[in-house]
């Protein structure tokens, strides 16, 4: 997925502010799983919903006032109730990698109680889980 960074997302030295990431990031998970056929909404609508409960973010080189960002989010991991998954951020001008972080997802019922991942969401994630490594 690719993101154009605005004035809006930097700070007064044109500098993307860090916490934007997360915003970034949290859009090419939604995208990643709309390219495979699911809706986020319509899996909440269903009862299962997937907070993020741990992150790890490495920033490597700062992203600028209109630099195009390419996201990468790739599944490295699963359980009975949570996923990890790699993403990554790149600069698309240059190539270089900007930003790099491990995300781990729970996925919760309406009441907030750990739930088995919907064989929907396991199979997506499950099948490029088994090419990727931590």
């Amino acid at each position: 997925m690719d993101v154009r960074v605005y004035y809006e997302d930097t700070d007064a030295a044109g500098v993307v502010y860090h916490a934007n990431y997360l915003k970034f990031f949290e859009r090419a998970r939604t995208e990643y799983f709309r390219a495979r056929g699911l809706l986020v909404s319509e899996l909440a609508v269903a009862g299962y919903v997937f907070p993020v409960v741990r992150m790890e973010i490495d920033f490597v080189s700062p992203a600028l006032h209109d630099d195009l960002l390419s996201i990468v989010t790739k599944p490295v991991q699963i359980s009975g109730a949570s996923f990890s998954l790699r993403q990554q951020i790149y600069r698309t001008r240059d190539g270089r990698q900007l930003v790099n972080a491990l995300v781990r997802l729970a996925c919760v019922g309406p009441d907030l109680k750990s739930r088995r991942i919907p064989a929907e969401v396991r199979q997506v994630v499950q099948v490029e889980a088994d090419t990727e490594s931590l």
